[in-house]
């Protein structure tokens, strides 16, 4: 990790967050839409899915209440995305998945919880947990650019399993989320 420290630099500040700390809901509705999509795509889709909701993320009850082909077209949303965030929207009013609790869970506890709404897998669970909860130590298993980084800067000759990750992460304990942040920005730094 020291050569991918000196190559990347200082992170810098971390940017805005685009939803408020304690909006769980809008920070999960956000994942949803940007999943499998291109940085300006994912920005767009929830821009006009904002607008749609008077500049704002939808609440539960205004996602439940919309009619799922217009939320489609108004947004650009696919319409498996729209279900996704209806599953989300429907474990959150049912009370399935209380999200003013993600702050004090642990996070096996939060990646349990979330990976029980359809459409939120593993990966987005990490996501919500290092860059939303801000949490200092998640590994980013799934993420197909952490395993990249990986390859690239400690010489496997194919993309490392989940199991592999965890044992190379070992040595960065507590601060693994701050270590996938050198690496994703590694990526940025290599040469094409």
């Amino acid at each position: 990790m020291r050569r991918v420290i000196d190559t990347v630099g200082d992170l810098g500040a971390r940017g805005g967050r685009a939803v408020a700390p304690d909006d769980h809901y809008g920070a999960l509705v956000r994942s949803i839409v940007g999943q499998q999509l291109s940085a300006k795509a994912a920005y767009a889709i929830n821009a006009r899915l904002r607008e749609r909701f008077a500049g704002r993320p939808p609440t539960p009850q205004e996602v439940l209440a919309e009619d799922p082909e217009q939320l489609r077209a108004a947004a650009g949303l696919s319409r498996a995305k729209v279900s996704f965030l209806r599953s989300l929207a429907e474990h959150v009013v049912s009370g399935e998945l209380e999200l003013d609790r993600m702050g004090e869970l642990p996070d096996s506890e939060v990646i349990a919880e979330l990976v029980a709404v359809r459409g939120i897998g593993e990966w987005t669970a990490h996501m919500f947990l290092i860059f939303h909860l801000e949490r200092p130590d998640v590994l980013a298993t799934g993420d197909l650019g952490i395993r990249a980084a990986m390859v690239e800067h400690y010489g496997l000759r194919k993309l490392p399993t989940p199991e592999r990750m965890t044992r190379i992460a070992r040595p960065w304990r507590p601060h693994r989320s701050t270590a996938c942040r050198f690496l994703w920005r590694s990526l940025d730094n290599t040469p094409a």
